[in-house]
């Protein structure tokens, strides 16, 4: 049973992550909305609709059987991690807004630190980077060459992500600096603009006429709301994505380019041209070296050899 002293506002899990996708809709966080909703449509599925239950009627075994059940659903580790840390984390949330007690709290036991979320590592050569950056397609579409430069824009501004790109406005270029506010971190960057970058920039000026973004993403008049302009991204990202599917075939690039790729890549090459991970991070806007850590891709055998050298 509940802690029912009056210093507790009991609420059924269903109630409270109803509140919180409400509070995230409210402030315009698309991303934590999206993220709380596909959990409370899991835990739905799970429990055959029956979210009516405390928090405190989560136990180490309840949350066994969850784990259970999602691998009979052949859901992916890193899918199963993400389930795990939003629950614990609306599980934190409630005993915060005092929805429950930490009395009951079964995350001490159950470690879902176990879940191997280790993905495969994004980056290409630095040779292929330039491979993309220098090769004209020939006939290329609109959206061939828009995804090139998409690519191309992202590694030479510090791996600026998509959604960052479709949000720059000319506001953002200040004395020759690219000046911006991270949409998923908040955290303010600032690179330099070197001339290919603002080649890119120029190239798709007659596309704004008056408009306010720097690339023809948004359209102001169309995309107003933080939902519409989460869809928005999502649509063009895919539809980039696929297009550098196709550049990297044309190019003979043996990789799944995505727009992330070009993030990884700057990560890895400045790394492997030892410049400290500390300014790197700093660079892409990670809160912590921890983080920047994961887009760095591990150390080639060639690497590790001339290392051990030094040791006679």
């Amino acid at each position: 049973m509940e802690n029912k002293t009056k210093q507790y506002n009991p609420k059924t899990i269903s109630d409270f992550y109803h509140e919180l996708i409400k509070s995230f809709k409210d402030a315009g966080r698309t991303g934590n909305k999206s993220i709380y909703t596909n959990s409370l449509n899991s835990l739905k599925a799970f429990t055959h609709n029956k979210l009516n239950i405390l928090f405190s009627d989560i136990d180490v075994d309840w949350l066994k059987r969850y784990e259970k059940w999602q691998r009979s659903n052949k859901n992916k580790e890193t899918t199963i991690s993400l389930q795990f840390r939003t629950l614990r984390s609306a599980y934190n949330k409630a005993i915060e807004a005092k929805a429950t007690s930490d009395k009951f709290y079964p995350f001490k036991e159950f470690n879902i630190n176990k879940f191997n979320t280790k993905t495969k590592k994004r980056a290409i050569s630095k040779d292929d980077i330039m491979m993309i950056i220098t090769t004209e397609t020939i006939n290329a579409t609109f959206i061939r060459e828009f995804a090139r430069d998409v690519f191309k824009f992202s590694y030479l501004c510090a791996g600026i992500p998509f959604v960052d790109i479709a949000n720059l406005t000319i506001e953002n270029i200040i004395d020759g600096k690219l000046s911006y506010t991270r949409q998923k971190t908040h955290g303010d960057i600032n690179v330099s603009i070197c001339e290919q970058a603002m080649e890119i920039i120029e190239k798709y000026a007659y596309h704004r006429k008056g408009a306010k973004y720097l690339f023809p993403i948004f359209d102001a008049r169309i995309h107003k709301t933080p939902q519409q302009k989460a869809n928005r991204v999502h649509k063009v990202c895919a539809q980039v994505n696929h297009e550098l599917k196709l550049l990297a075939d044309e190019l003979e690039i043996n990789a799944d380019l995505t727009t992330y790729v070009a993030r990884h890549s700057f990560a890895t090459i400045l790394k492997r041209s030892g410049v400290d991970i500390g300014l790197i991070s700093e660079l892409m806007g990670h809160a912590d070296i921890t983080t920047t850590k994961i887009y760095l891709d591990s150390f080639d055998e060639e690497q590790v050899e001339a290392a051990m050298s030094n040791l006679f």
